[in-house]
């Protein structure tokens, strides 16, 4: 029914605590976070999403830097872990602060047109779906800032500095 909200489910209700948690210990650990997104468009023109088991929505796939990772090589293992994609020749579409996260967090976000996928990941304790989807059909969980990271690529919409 229309207005009647749903009851949250327990990750939803931890959230909040948990990235506070993370970003505390990121903060003494690393100082300032990085992280790396890609936008992985297939020949049909479809995105490559996925929802994590530990935040709510859909999202790029992606994910933090690691101490003496570039973020090149970030991107390749993330997008691996979370799509088994492959890719060649990645653009940075920008690099992002993302102050809603934390007023140290930065995401460099790429675009990648070739890559190769021998197959979709099953569901595992980080990823619990993923799949491409067409820009105008994507699921309604996708967040805000992966909806605007994909109207700029796809759309031409001007990017601003910030993850909005």
């Amino acid at each position: 029914m229309e207005g009647i909200d749903k009851p949250k489910t327990l990750r939803q209700r931890l959230e909040p605590a948990l990235r506070r948690a993370f970003h505390l210990y990121w903060r003494f650990a690393r100082g300032m976070t990085m992280g790396v997104r890609g936008i992985v468009l297939d020949d049909a023109g479809r995105v490559f999403l996925v929802k994590h088991s530990y935040v709510a929505g859909w999202h790029l796939p992606g994910g933090g830097i690691e101490v003496g990772e570039s973020a090149g090589e970030a991107l390749r293992r993330e997008l691996m872990e979370e799509g088994r994609i492959a890719f060649e020749a990645p653009a940075l579409h920008g690099v992002f602060f993302n102050s809603h996260v934390s007023r140290r967090d930065h995401v460099a976000v790429y675009v990648i047109r070739r890559f190769t996928q021998d197959r979709l990941p099953e569901p595992n304790r980080e990823i619990v779906a993923c799949g491409f989807f067409a820009p105008d059909a994507l699921p309604p969980e996708t967040t805000k800032g992966t909806r605007r990271r994909i109207a700029e690529v796809i759309g031409g919409v001007p990017a601003p500095s910030t993850w909005i």
